[in-house]
């Protein structure tokens, strides 16, 4: 016959592998749910970084937008003074004052687009008519000049394209 100690002493060593392999279980659990933490931080962090580089990016959008009218009414003052036969240093500061524009808007990643004779791309140029000496889905006649803000479409350049 079994004494009391030898019938207990298998029933322990069973409940402590029990809690042994339940130990191992938690411990294996706990790491999953660390490396997943771990992971999902990660992507957080990525995402935010990823959005603030992007707001950065494009924080000048507004502005340039509306500095965009100033380069048009320097253009049109240039133009309309070379018409109008002005003398040259009137026509020298101008043509200083809009290329030192040009050079910030640049600086910034604001960048003309739609010349003559570039191929018509619908992402950056709205064609407003047909321009018939021009080839097939060639820029013939830019009526107003486009421009993008780090390769983002600002504004389209409105253009006649040939047929």
């Amino acid at each position: 016959m079994l004494n009391e100690n030898e019938q207990t002493e298998p029933t322990e060593t069973d409940e402590l592998a029990k809690l042994i392999a339940t130990i191992e279980t938690l411990e294996a659990e706990v790491k999953e749910a660390q490396a997943r933490a771990n992971a999902e931080s990660y992507n957080a962090q990525r995402r935010m970084e990823q959005e603030t580089e992007k707001a950065k990016k494009f924080a000048l959008q507004k502005f340039a937008k509306e500095l965009l009218d100033v380069v048009d009414n320097l253009e049109r003052g240039l133009q309309a003074s070379e018409q109008a036969g002005a003398d040259e240093a009137t026509l020298k500061g101008l043509r200083l004052t809009h290329k030192s524009l040009l050079t910030v808007l640049e600086r910034n990643g604001v960048v003309a687009v739609g010349e003559i004779g570039d191929a018509f791309n619908p992402d950056i140029h709205e064609a407003v008519g047909i321009f018939p000496d021009a080839d097939k889905d060639t820029i013939g006649q830019v009526l107003q000049k486009g421009y993008t803000l780090n390769e983002r479409t600002l504004r389209p350049a409105m253009v006649l394209v040939g047929a």
